[in-house]
């Protein structure tokens, strides 16, 4: 502070000098002044980063589909007649060849021994007729017959011989009819609802089936894809980007309606040849074991099919990629200069909490994870890389 010009005309001179230094010793107690208001730049931001490199990758896909049955079979009568008794209990386990339904076999009983006693009848004739033309044979040689005899009883034999053959095939036509009595299933399965109860009149091959039988272990998946992704999947196949054992064969996992994991592994065996013109999708079907029975047909689940295994691309954190105004993914990489570059993705696929990316990014590069919103292209950062996931204690 300095004294004003009134004040220097009525001090005394002796007094100015103590005066300014007062002046001096107050400039000295005010605050300075902080670096950025003299014109230093401020620190680089801090940035987290993640250094990229090339790993063998499943690449799976994840699919709508339903179950369907292995085999069904509809059991119905062969033959005609009164239900007697049914042999099983509904929705209980059979076994091929186990009876289901017993028709009373009282009239084909009587046909089968019907067709015996034609049998025996045939038989006796075929003897007779053969002892006649062995002998017609013999008086033949002496003259004592003419040939047209001879001819006419080895006819006689041959005609007694087919009605043997005859009858035999009617007797084997009978007992097998006995047989068909006894309604028996075809194959191992489960069975449904019985559409009869006993005394029904029941006839050879009616529309209606008596029962149905459904064979659950193992049981297919019928899946859908669409038809791009197919040949999508094929030409990275044919090119070496994807390996795969087969083309058509690959193996799966399902993901059941409440979300839950299915326990047993399954495997593509085919895909359709036609294309559904719809929904422009193909149907792929999967074999899954079932051996609890706890997939039952027409439920809805989510098959996870690998499609094979690729190092051909990159795993880039879904957090490290955004959006550009046009839509496209794009990602912060830090080069060699810790100056920030914006980077255009080609991504394929989500695999976990990672884009699987196949263009724009190379092995070695550092893309930004952690401080996005502090950067901008061209800006020098100080970046640290992040630190690897610390394993759980028993995983």
């Amino acid at each position: 502070m300095h004294p004003s010009p009134g004040l220097r005309h009525t001090l005394p001179r002796r007094l100015l000098p103590c005066l300014a230094m007062l002046g001096v010793l107050a400039s000295c107690d005010e605050p300075p002044k902080p670096a950025a208001a003299q014109g230093a730049p401020p620190p680089p931001p801090a940035v987290t980063v993640v250094t990229l490199e090339r790993k063998e990758v499943p690449v799976t896909t994840t699919l709508p589909g339903r179950t369907a049955p292995y085999r069904v079979a509809e059991v119905r009568p062969q033959v005609g007649g009164v239900l007697r008794e049914r042999l099983f209990t509904e929705g209980e386990r059979v076994s091929a060849g186990q009876p289901l339904f017993q028709i009373d076999p009282a009239t084909l009983e009587a046909a089968v021994r019907r067709a015996e006693a034609a049998l025996a009848r045939a038989e006796a004739t075929e003897r007779a007729a053969g002892g006649t033309a062995t002998r017609y044979r013999s008086l033949a040689q002496a003259q004592a017959v003419s040939q047209q005899n001879l001819e006419n009883a080895e006819a006689a034999f041959r005609t007694a011989q087919a009605d043997v053959m005859s009858a035999r095939a009617a007797l084997e036509t009978a007992r097998i009819d006995l047989a068909f009595t006894r309604v028996s299933s075809p194959i191992n399965g489960r069975t449904g609802r019985s559409t009869v109860t006993p005394g029904a009149l029941v006839t050879a091959n009616q529309a209606a089936a008596l029962v149905t039988v459904t064979q659950l272990d193992p049981i297919y998946v019928d899946v859908t894809q669409p038809s791009a992704a197919l040949l999508q999947q094929r030409r990275d196949v044919a090119s070496g980007a994807l390996r795969r054992p087969s083309i058509d064969l690959a193996s799966a996992s399902l993901i059941l309606e409440d979300g839950s994991r299915y326990a047993h592994p399954g495997e593509i065996q085919f895909s359709e040849v036609i294309v559904d013109q719809g929904t422009g999708s193909v149907t792929m079907r999967a074999v899954f074991p079932n051996p609890d029975q706890l997939l039952l047909p027409g439920m809805f689940v989510r098959a996870e099919v690998e499609e094979g295994v690729t190092d051909r691309a990159l795993l880039v954190p879904q957090q490290a990629v955004s959006r550009t105004p046009r839509g496209e993914p794009m990602a912060f990489v830090v080069n060699a200069q810790n100056v920030v570059e914006a980077r255009t993705l080609r991504t394929t696929r989500a695999i976990g909490t990672d884009w699987l990316v196949t263009e724009g990014v190379v092995p070695g590069d550092r893309v930004v994870v952690e401080g996005v919103q502090r950067i901008r292209p061209g800006a020098r950062v100080n970046p640290t890389e992040r630190a690897a996931p610390v394993a759980r204690a028993g995983s």
